[in-house]
């Protein structure tokens, strides 16, 4: 049965626009993570497709700590030490170099996060494990991507079967577009992290991961918009021809 938001009370309306308002930051501060995570990975500015497919195939001609001195941690150290770190690892990554005039930077620039006191920094207590990330990059492991999928797959469910459930009660027609728009996020879904599997083997693969987030944004969006809209704004009018009928099968 279909009820639109109208027929709600007050009480119901205000619990569904708090819950758009949270998943809407939500979602904005996700899409300022991916940016912030995969830009610059190619040495360019912005992102694009090749950061994504860097990020998970790799890059032969690069390493990690490369990745990130020229990336997300090129604020923490001045150029001439970020410099001296990349040029090591290019160089092989020499054990009594690192000690002679490597480690010096680390224990300085490094060890504030990386010293196993900050959850999720990886560890650069010994050579081995700094060294760890001159070796060149290979993307995403695929342990990685299977705790990340499933992750993923878990939370946005969770997510968008909120959405739907708020928009279900929007009045939008033809009925299959509204079905389709509710359905369009967990079809990219799969397409999205089935994509991330595939870049790993084949770098083009990239533009889907990117097609299947752009279509769910586009879906998130209008959901959002043209539920908080009806929510509060919509008026209901019994002659109008184009009210949602009360209690209607959709």
């Amino acid at each position: 049965m279909f009820f639109h938001y109208t027929e709600f009370p007050f009480s119901l309306r205000t619990l569904f626009t708090a819950t758009l308002i949270t998943l809407g930051l939500g979602y904005v501060f996700a899409m300022i993570q991916v940016y912030t995570t995969h830009a610059g990975l190619d040495g360019n500015p912005g992102i694009n497709a090749n950061d994504i497919a860097i990020a998970y195939s790799g890059n032969a001609n690069s390493n990690r700590l490369q990745v990130a001195l020229t990336g997300s941690m090129s604020a923490n150290a001045p150029s001439r030490e970020r410099r001296a770190i990349i040029d090591w690892a290019a160089d092989g990554a020499d054990k009594a170099q690192y000690e002679t005039q490597i480690k010096p930077i680390v224990d300085n620039r490094c060890m504030r996060c990386h010293d196993g006191k900050e959850p999720g920094a990886p560890l650069f207590t010994t050579f081995e494990a700094f060294a760890a990330f001159a070796k060149p990059d290979t993307g995403m492991s695929l342990a990685t991507l299977v705790r990340v999928s499933h992750i993923h797959l878990f939370g946005m469910t969770f997510i968008f079967f909120i959405l739907g459930m708020i928009f279900s009660h929007a009045y939008v027609r033809p009925v299959w577009f509204k079905a389709l728009v509710i359905a369009v996020p967990f079809l990219t879904m799969i397409t999205d992290i089935g994509s991330w599997y595939l870049t790993k083997i084949n770098p083009k693969f990239a533009w889907i991961i990117i097609i299947s987030g752009a279509l769910m944004g586009l879906s998130f969006a209008f959901q959002w918009c043209v539920s908080m809209y009806q929510i509060w704004f919509y008026k209901y009018s019994a002659g109008d021809p184009n009210h949602p009928p009360q209690a209607t099968t959709v």
